[in-house]
């Protein structure tokens, strides 16, 4: 079990470096983000859409995400900005597109 967190853990801190401007709206307006969103696996969208979350101090609640980003909480308790909100709008509009179980 420790092996596959550490692995997982490893697998998304590489994937960060990809996934980073797109969280921190580095790319200037949306179309550019969507163009990056598009190239993701739902693996990528899903962690994308949460490291959001987790940034604003969000309390997962599946064992997944927990798992991902710890059982941290606080505040704004995982309120988002208008931007941030847009961001993560964006996200699950790919994640429905292609599928993606949320």
């Amino acid at each position: 079990m420790k092996k596959a967190r550490l692995l997982y853990s490893i697998m998304m801190a590489a994937g960060i470096m990809f996934i980073s401007p797109l969280l921190d709206g580095e790319l200037g307006p949306n179309k550019a983000a969507a163009q990056g969103y598009r190239n993701m696996t739902c693996g990528e969208l899903w962690y994308a859409r949460n490291a959001i979350f987790a940034r604003q101090g969000y309390c997962f609640k599946t064992a997944r995400a927990r798992q991902v980003f710890g059982p941290r909480c606080y505040a704004p308790w995982g309120r988002l900005t208008p931007g941030q909100q847009r961001r993560v709008d964006t996200i699950v509009y790919w994640e429905r597109r292609f599928g993606c179980r949320r």
